[in-house]
């Protein structure tokens, strides 16, 4: 078998207004990297695609780095290692690493993490073993600080990380999980399968009347996901000294004029409402007492976790657009 000389590389191709389109990203062939002293070079196998890209596609100060036009984007992949100028990982070993949107990366050894595919499904360590999981338990437990007998919302809930969220807070003990999401199907998915206690389609009718019919005495904990109409409904219907966890606020990526804030915004005041933000690369010191916690409840089958598949680096852009238009249920993965 001939040995390939050429990889495929997803670019930047250019900065979007509003929602993405195609005509952002380019599919560019390039030779094939070798690696230096204390590298591997890796032949990708799956690649994540996350909400947070999108803000890496801006131009502009963030928490971290945009993606530069013309250049490979970035992100969470698993893959195997094919050659290895480092004593650490040698060919053969499968590796999580942060240089996805491409067939094949080089990098340094230290910036990889072997794992171990007869542990769980590879995927899973993009998903509810990986940053996805963490970002569920490190918000939920360490920035919301979640107690027993607590009602929690979550928006966004047939997602990544807010399905895990939801089945966490239920397993340690919640009075009331209430997640939101945007099909009558993912509503159903929400309480049929991940036994959330109650679920709303924020497309038929004002979130915050959906809210208070699911949960007429009021929330304690809110994980948010989407922002906008969202958060405003959740801190009308906040208990006193409620908790919010901000994660993400997918409504307003593409938005193209300034979003006015929560009208209610006196309630955080009137109700002592802690509203804290959080990005989970400040929270990697939980990874081992996440592990030991989830993976055994993951293995047991007591979370449960989905993933839309899309096949195809090439298809990596549409399955990325899919992801923001919320056509996924759970983590959307591409498979090279």
């Amino acid at each position: 078998m001939t040995t390939p000389t050429t990889a495929t590389e997803i670019r930047l191709a250019s900065r979007p207004h509003g929602m993405p389109t195609m005509d952002n990203f380019s599919v560019v062939e390039t030779p094939i990297p070798e690696p230096g002293d204390g590298e591997i070079l890796v032949r990708n196998l799956l690649m994540s695609v996350d909400p947070y890209m999108r803000g890496r596609m801006n131009a502009g100060k963030s928490y971290v780095e945009p993606f530069a036009v013309g250049a490979a984007m970035e992100g969470g992949a698993i893959g195997e290692v094919v050659s290895s100028r480092s004593d650490a990982l040698k060919p053969g070993d499968v590796v999580l690493h942060q240089l996805g949107w491409r067939s094949h990366a080089v990098l340094p050894a230290r910036y990889a993490v072997k794992v171990d595919p007869e542990v769980a499904p590879l995927s899973a360590y993009l998903g509810v073993l990986g940053m996805t999981g963490l970002t569920a338990y490190a918000g939920l437990l360490h920035i919301a600080e979640f107690r027993e007998g607590d009602t929690v919302f979550v928006s966004g809930a047939a997602g990544a990380v807010g399905s895990i969220v939801g089945q966490l807070a239920k397993l340690k003990g919640a009075k009331r999980v209430i997640g939101s999401a945007g099909s009558a199907d993912k509503v159903r998915h929400l309480i049929d399968d991940l036994g959330f206690d109650a679920a709303f389609n924020y497309k038929d009718g004002p979130v915050a009347e959906q809210l208070a019919a699911a949960a007429p005495d009021g929330i304690d904990v809110y994980f948010d996901n989407v922002g906008g109409e969202h958060l405003e409904a959740a801190i009308g219907a906040a208990n006193l000294n409620g908790r919010f966890a901000l994660c993400g606020m997918i409504s307003q990526y593409n938005a193209t004029e300034a979003p006015t804030g929560p009208s209610n915004i006196v309630r955080v005041l009137q109700q002592r409402l802690t509203l804290r933000g959080f990005i989970v690369s400040d929270h990697f010191g939980l990874k081992n007492e996440f592990l030991a916690e989830v993976a055994p409840l993951v293995a047991a089958g007591q979370l449960r976790y989905q993933e839309t598949l899309a096949e195809g680096l090439a298809n990596a852009p549409r399955a990325f657009l899919d992801m923001l238009a919320g056509a996924n249920t759970g983590k959307m993965i591409v498979r090279l």
